[in-house]
């Protein structure tokens, strides 16, 4: 049976354990309907020209564990970000581990889909919020179909998150194949502010295909910091699918670090609603073997004088390949608009490959917009420099590699965080360079 006809006959085991009656499943059943017609993307498609998911789909996957599992909290410590206080919300094979979590409801809502699903508390936000800026496109239909679990994150007006939050999300590799699909919604309210760090960990060497689905919404002068962390397993395959609204004057960052995996598929869209909006998105990616990492990215600019700021870097080694296809719109009433991006690649191999497709599509005259892209090698007179000084060669190498991705860790506010992307880079490159490069 292929994957897509084994999801469809799935799902009608999932209603039988669902509030078939609810608004939220109206929305699954329409979502489901949406991927049937619609299937997979394929290779056709513009937007998925250079990354085919034909040799991931292939396997047959387990759409629901067949039970709940426990990880010794010793055998993921290092995953987590421990040197910081955080609220930490993880699942175990797609389920909520509450013996590894620290959820809260003072304040601050940092707990469960599920919970807020099935609680009337939630729903006036559920109502406003869920499903409102995810496309009706195949993946993120697929998602929308299943979504029972996942983070739920609302932080009410004029309120700080007093510490980071980590959502935490593990495979265990009891099933030979397994595919999950948390769903995440996170409201942050007119002068609010949160910090969030998200990962994905297999621990096995078993097929795990990961879609996930998170909608971020940010109210007036409301501030998002957004961090990924994706150094997974080769056997690992993640399709993340991102949605940020922005409004009036609020500040919205997401970087992201690919580090591993098998393919890793970023779909990342801004859509500014307000003016004297900031969007940020930096990304570094150092990948080897034949992994493959593509950024798909959007910033839709509605209103006047708003910024957006695109700064991504990738290190490609051996048969690596990488994509980065990035759009920005301009429309007409979106004059003043300063949107800068930017895309540099460092092929270390000459299999290694990289395609990059900077787009812009400008309707207004009285803006500022900058695209470019790089693709290369190490400098050698640099590399000459660093050895006449005494320096080996690998270390050379790693110390410009440093420099070249520096200007994204540095705009890292999560000093604990910066050090360990910093532990993880150096790793990669197999070398001891001191971390606070």
């Amino acid at each position: 049976m292929e994957l897509k006809d084994k999801l469809l006959s799935s799902f009608l085991a999932f209603e039988e354990n669902v509030n078939m009656h609810s608004d939220i499943h109206e929305i699954r059943s329409r979502a489901i309907k949406d991927f049937e017609a619609n299937g997979f993307p394929t290779r056709k498609q513009e937007a998925w020209k250079y990354t085919s998911l034909n040799k991931i789909l292939k396997y047959d996957y387990t759409v629901f564990p067949k039970k709940e599992d426990t990880i010794d909290y010793r055998d993921v410590e290092k995953y987590f970000i421990d040197e910081i206080d955080t609220y930490k919300i993880v699942f175990i094979d797609g389920i909520y581990s509450s013996h590894l979590s620290a959820t809260t409801h003072d304040k601050i809502d940092a707990c469960l889909m599920s919970s807020a699903m099935n609680s009337s508390k939630y729903k006036p936000v559920l109502d406003n919020y869920f499903n409102k800026i995810a496309p009706q496109e195949s993946l993120t239909s697929l998602n929308t179909a299943f979504s029972r679990e996942g983070a739920y994150i609302h932080i009410p007006k004029n309120t700080m998150a007093d510490k980071p939050i980590q959502i935490l999300n593990f495979s265990t590799g009891n099933e030979s194949a397994l595919m999950v699909q948390p769903r995440n919604l996170i409201v942050v309210e007119e002068n609010s502010h949160v910090q969030i760090i998200e990962r994905h960990q297999s621990l096995t060497d078993h097929p795990v295909l990961t879609n996930s689905v998170t909608e971020i919404y940010a109210d007036k002068r409301a501030i998002v910091d957004y961090y990924k962390i994706q150094n997974d397993n080769r056997t690992a395959s993640l399709i993340d699918n991102t949605f940020i609204e922005q409004h009036q004057e609020s500040f919205c960052s997401v970087h992201t670090f690919s580090f591993g995996g098998n393919i890793t598929r970023n779909n990342l869209n801004f859509y500014q609603k307000g003016e004297r909006i900031d969007s940020t998105l930096k990304g570094v990616t150092v990948i080897e073997g034949k992994q493959h990492v593509d950024h798909n990215t959007l910033v839709h600019h509605k209103e006047p004088n708003c910024e957006s700021h695109q700064d991504y870097k990738g290190v490609f080694c051996e048969s690596a390949t990488g994509v980065f296809n990035g759009k920005i719109i301009v429309d007409q009433k979106a004059q003043k608009t300063n949107a800068f991006q930017a895309n540099n690649n460092i092929l270390l191999d000459d299999k290694a490959t990289i395609n990059s497709k900077p787009q812009l599509e400008i309707f207004a005259d009285d803006v500022k917009c900058s695209h470019g892209c790089t693709i290369g090698q190490l400098d050698d007179e640099a590399l000459f420099y660093l050895r006449s000084r005494g320096i080996p060669m690998k270390e050379a190498r790693a110390l410009l590699m440093y420099a070249f991705a520096n200007n994204v860790l540095e705009s890292v506010k999560i000093p604990e965080l910066k050090k360990r992307i910093n532990k993880i880079i150096a790793e990669k490159l197999g070398v001891n360079v001191g971390y606070n490069l």
